[in-house]
């Protein structure tokens, strides 16, 4: 697909970050755009965002829990009525959050609601649209996994309901490979695997969570934050609670501030990948230079000095 002009995408998780960055690119370039997000002020300000930008072509927004069956066919009628086609030529499947550290230590319903927007929504997405995407002239399904769909790790810390929906996603991915090949040559499939991109991830899935805040986490929470921290060498023994949820408030923060890669720049990334039928899209040198100590070193991957000691800032 070498232009976006008169196409028709579909971008979930268009309200904040590398959504609110594709489906901007997408329409400057004459793409018209079907989003959705269960964060409503924030895919009302992409909405008015693109609007201005791009005036010319047809952006619609819903509401949608892509973790939800339910919400993903009815977010799918929604389109085809709004933009009055029987097709679509591209579909970003995006939206996700962080959550579900533990499966030992972490609560049961964090997991799950993670791993089922991360991977659900992906498969229920891919569902629903694929038909449309079989029925246009060419067509791209995209969806983004993360470098954890090949590290299952976070620096030291424990991040398996995030990780294995991840890894879910890139073989679901590589593996929709052939089968289009075999039965719609004409759609491709990409997974993209982002490193640390500056987008709010951290802070919007605390709230999709129930935890808003970082100062809203129960003492029982941060006590469990805290001695994975002290696990980990970090000189927190004598810090408060109320100390603690300040840290993480501060590391949220700085996860989107000071991240080597922006959402625009992955967004054009992705996008370029996608022109260039590209199936394995790497996203941040960061991304890819864990991808190459991974591969060349699988044995020592989780061995504890594979990464940066933790450190405290």
């Amino acid at each position: 697909m070498e232009s976006f002009n008169n196409k028709i995408a579909v971008v979930t998780g268009g309200g904040a970050g590398m959504g609110r960055e594709l489906v901007r690119q997408l329409a400057r370039e004459g793409c018209d755009v079907a989003m959705c997000d269960v964060m409503e002020e924030n895919m009302q300000e992409t909405l008015s965002l693109v609007s201005s930008e791009s005036p010319e072509v047809k952006i619609s927004s819903f509401f949608c829990d892509v973790s939800s069956q339910e919400d993903v066919f009815s977010f799918r009628d929604q389109v085809i009525k709004e933009h009055k086609t029987s097709h679509i030529n591209l579909l970003f499947n995006n939206a996700g959050i962080g959550g579900g550290g533990s499966f030992l230590e972490g609560d049961q319903q964090e997991w799950e609601k993670t791993f089922a927007v991360c991977w659900y929504g992906v498969y229920y997405c891919s569902r629903a649209f694929m038909p449309y995407l079989v029925e246009s002239k060419e067509g791209h399904i995209i969806n983004t996994s993360s470098v954890n769909g090949f590290w299952a790790s976070l620096g030291g810390f424990p991040h398996t309901s995030y990780s294995a929906a991840k890894f879910a996603v890139k073989g679901f991915t590589e593996a929709l490979i052939q089968d289009l090949r075999l039965n719609a040559p004409h759609v491709n499939a990409s997974v993209v695997m982002p490193g640390h991109i500056g987008t709010s991830i951290a802070i919007n899935s605390g709230k999709i969570l129930g935890h808003a805040d970082a100062m809203d986490l129960s003492d029982e929470e941060v006590e469990e934050i805290k001695k994975v921290w002290i696990s980990l060498d970090a000189p927190v023994h004598n810090y408060s609670n109320d100390q603690i949820k300040q840290m993480i408030k501060e590391r949220r923060e700085n996860f989107k501030n000071n991240a080597p890669t922006s959402a625009a720049q992955a967004a054009e990334i992705i996008l370029n990948g996608v022109k260039e039928k590209r199936w394995r899209i790497l996203v941040g040198e960061d991304a890819k230079n864990l991808d190459i100590r991974v591969r060349e070193n699988p044995e020592k991957a989780y061995d504890p000095d594979f990464v940066t000691p933790f450190k405290i800032e």
